[in-house]
């Protein structure tokens, strides 16, 4: 048997110790991949609690989502430059005068673009609901918001119904979600959905 040359032992060291530490850099590369993709919170499930936050309007007054109580909010996360927000939120505005008084609200939450612009598209298309800026990505990160559009419809008590990410928006389908919130029984203590 031939014993290797001291030569040999040093480069099979080295390779052994540049294994371990392709290893690691692997595992560390994978962990903060991991984190980077999961920015936000789980979205929030039907019939779980939702989160509270406070944001500023265009106009610098401030919204909390425990103002709206009692009524039936639609949460929507949108962008200027989000072609499926923005071809949405006509449909938005249409369910907001038409359900506005029967206890409808939309809040636009705008995620961390520059205000001017986002004030230049609301003027422009004529929308009158509440436009919230989430300059730091808050809330969105708090209701687990991952590419957009998303909306979230929350009933009277404040219980999330509905997470919708993607798909549009329409008219209808906006007025079949608030009716069957509206419709809804109140939930039994005692019982889950």
């Amino acid at each position: 048997m031939n014993c290797p040359s001291t030569a040999t032992l040093h480069v099979m060291r080295v390779l052994k110790g540049l294994r371990k530490s392709l290893v690691l850099a692997l595992v560390l590369g994978v962990g903060l991949v991991g984190t980077v993709w999961a920015m936000g919170s789980r979205p929030p499930a039907a019939g779980m609690p939702a989160s509270e936050f406070s944001l500023t309007d265009l106009d610098g007054k401030s919204h909390t989502l425990d103002e709206y109580r009692g009524k039936i909010v639609l949460l929507n996360f949108w962008a200027t430059w989000c072609k499926p927000c923005t071809t949405e939120m006509p449909a938005m505005q249409t369910a907001y005068d038409q359900l506005r008084e029967k206890g409808f609200v939309v809040l636009a939450v705008n995620e961390l673009e520059d205000e001017a612009r986002v004030r230049e598209h609301i003027q422009s298309h004529k929308h009158t609901f509440p436009v919230l800026l989430d300059r730091e990505n808050k809330v969105a990160n708090q209701y687990g918001v991952f590419g957009l559009p998303v909306s979230v419809f929350i009933d009277q008590a404040g219980v999330v119904q509905e997470y919708i990410k993607g798909g549009l928006l329409t008219e209808s389908k906006i007025h079949d979600i608030v009716n069957r919130i509206q419709s809804a029984k109140p939930m039994n203590t005692t019982a889950l959905r």
